[in-house]
């Protein structure tokens, strides 16, 4: 998804915009194949009642409300019941950041005009100046969504929400007894390991690998086998704690 239009509603100000996803994703993708035959395999939709292949156009939706009870929906009927916040990101709060939890954060996109727009300039510098962000109402896919209009290094960036009845965080387990030595262990081994925030530093060693192992598959050189490392059980809390602090050899 790429350059998707729609348009910031700041009171009776129109914003248009375009926004397109801050993250890409980085996973190689396999396709399945045959394996007598190298091919690609289809998928195919099939009713196990009619025993036969069904076309797309003979496709409804349904819901089970009961066991093999369902009540079906047209396109039609689904297309009536979408919100009209379609094409608009309709602004119905200014609230402070901090006040958002992260577990709340879904998907992040960058939003821009689509060409020289001093409305948009002003909502960026008065989005910036207010040290707040914005939540918005709007509909993306055929999906109602709330989000977040955040000023960030000279851009506007629009996170979607998870609701709340979305969010499965457990109450707070009851604490165990710890001695003091064990959390003055703790607090040597978070200083031994310290360090700032380079994202840039964090590679992804899986798919890496994988990269590299698709170049030597072409090349004709084999995989080598991975031996597992086994690490160390130690299971007195004390001398792990004690054990993770000696230099490594």
């Amino acid at each position: 998804m790429a350059n998707i239009s729609t348009t910031i509603s700041f009171g009776l100000v129109n914003i248009p915009v375009v926004y397109n996803p801050v993250i890409k994703n980085n996973d190689t993708s396999f396709n399945q194949l045959h394996k007598k035959c190298l091919h690609r395999i289809r998928y195919q939709k099939y009713c196990e009642h009619c025993k036969k292949i069904v076309k797309e156009a003979d496709l409804i939706k349904g819901y089970e409300y009961e066991k093999g009870e369902y009540v079906t929906f047209t396109k039609e009927e689904l297309n009536n019941l979408q919100i009209d916040n379609k094409d608009t990101l309709e602004i119905i709060a200014f609230v402070p950041e901090n006040e958002i939890d992260p577990f709340y954060y879904e998907k992040s996109y960058v939003l821009t005009p689509p060409k020289k727009s001093k409305a948009f300039s002003l909502f960026l510098e008065a989005l910036k100046k207010s040290k707040k962000v914005a939540v918005a109402k709007t509909s993306m896919h055929s999906k109602f969504y709330y989000c977040l209009l955040a000023y960030y290094n000279g851009n506007i960036l629009m996170s979607t929400i998870y609701f709340a009845e979305e969010i499965n965080l457990p109450e707070a387990t009851t604490e165990s007894k710890f001695t003091k030595q064990e959390l003055d262990l703790a607090m040597k081994l978070i200083d031994q390991l310290s360090n700032h925030f380079k994202p840039e530093s964090y590679l992804d060693d899986y798919q890496n690998q994988i990269k590299d192992a698709i170049q030597d598959k072409i090349e004709g050189k084999p995989i080598p086998k991975k031996i597992a490392k086994k690490k160390a059980s130690v299971r007195d809390l004390l001398t792990s704690l004690q054990k993770s602090l000696e230099p490594v050899k």
